[in-house]
């Protein structure tokens, strides 16, 4: 009688197939059935929007308060900004204090360096130029950033994150993941004509928002479950409503992103899609963070019933656990 071959098993698999069959069952994340006791990888992207991101912090509590600690984090723009402080360790409470600690009223528009009405002291960091393709200069407020966590490196955060970026030239999305953590952030929110282009390993970067707005995609192949944050919100236009130079170019740029974002859901979705319903927000109306928050409840409210609807259907699974 013939020996079987060492690499040969049934049905015509090699031994080695068969294992590698098994392994990759094993390591699917629709299912727990062989990962006894295994919670949910859970993905955060969270988008671009400037001002409008503010409402990203709503949904940060709401994540808290369930003690969900995301797997990993995506963000673009002002979604990588806050998604960085997050993976540093500032809670969602944290960071609604940070931020309401800028906050200026009417009545406090003398120290404002540009003429932007009640803006937020954060334009304080920001200086006005004209040179290197950007009417603002980023460069104070990312070294005010770098004051505020002690993150200086991707690996010195607690959470892994995924900060995207646009190549000037081609256009393409750039992913930055390793290495130093402020110019990734400072190329994120470059915003075209806003912001100069960042210098990165000879590229010219500029705001994540060009090619990738919400970059939920990033986390659909490592993560159980995927939240993505729309913060694109909406403006509405009243007849009779002048437009400035950077009104026009900000409603420009918002379109554009909305179209980009469009064409992504039909291709691919995340399993939870949430857009808080902002209204009116420009991109740098900071000063408008209390109006954000009242109007990102109903968002963060709808992001706990999906959450505890989907955690249901995944403890549910044989072998998971919450």
């Amino acid at each position: 009688m013939q020996a079987e071959h060492p690499e040969r098993a049934t049905h015509g698999l090699s031994r080695r197939q068969f294992l590698a069959i098994v392994a990759g069952a094993l390591l699917l994340p629709a299912g727990c059935d062989r990962l006894p006791g295994r919670k949910p990888r859970i993905g955060l992207a969270l988008g671009g929007g400037g001002a409008k991101g503010l409402a990203h912090i709503p949904m940060l509590e709401a994540l808290d308060a369930m003690d969900i600690r995301p797997y990993m984090i995506a963000g673009t723009s002002i979604g990588a900004i806050i998604g960085a402080l997050y993976a540093a360790g500032l809670s969602g409470a944290r960071l609604r204090a940070f931020i309401e600690q800028f906050l200026v009223t009417e009545r406090d528009t003398a120290q404002q360096l540009i003429p932007m009405p009640r803006s937020l002291r954060w334009l304080d960091f920001i200086d006005p130029t004209l040179a290197e393709g950007g009417l603002l200069d980023s460069t104070d407020f990312i070294a005010f950033l770098g004051e505020t966590i002690t993150a200086r490196d991707f690996d010195d955060l607690e959470i892994p994150l995924k900060v995207v970026a646009t190549e000037l030239w081609s256009g393409e999305p750039v992913v930055l993941e390793a290495g130093a953590l402020l110019p990734a952030l400072q190329a994120s929110m470059a915003v075209p004509g806003v912001f100069p282009p960042v210098q990165h390993k000879g590229k010219q970067l500029i705001d994540g928002g060009v090619a990738s707005p919400l970059p939920y995609d990033l986390l659909l192949d490592d993560c159980d479950l995927v939240v993505a944050i729309d913060v694109s919100g909406d403006r509405k236009h009243n007849d009779g409503d002048g437009l400035s130079f950077l009104g026009t170019l900000f409603h420009s740029f918002h379109t554009m992103s909305g179209n980009i974002l469009a064409e992504k859901l039909k291709q691919r979705e995340p399993h939870i899609y949430i857009k808080p319903d902002i209204t009116n927000v420009r991109v740098l109306e900071f000063y408008k963070a209390q109006q954000v928050f009242a109007e990102a409840k109903p968002a963060k409210q709808a992001l706990e019933k999906a959450l505890q609807k989907t955690l249901r259907e995944f403890r549910g699974r044989p072998g998971c656990s919450l």
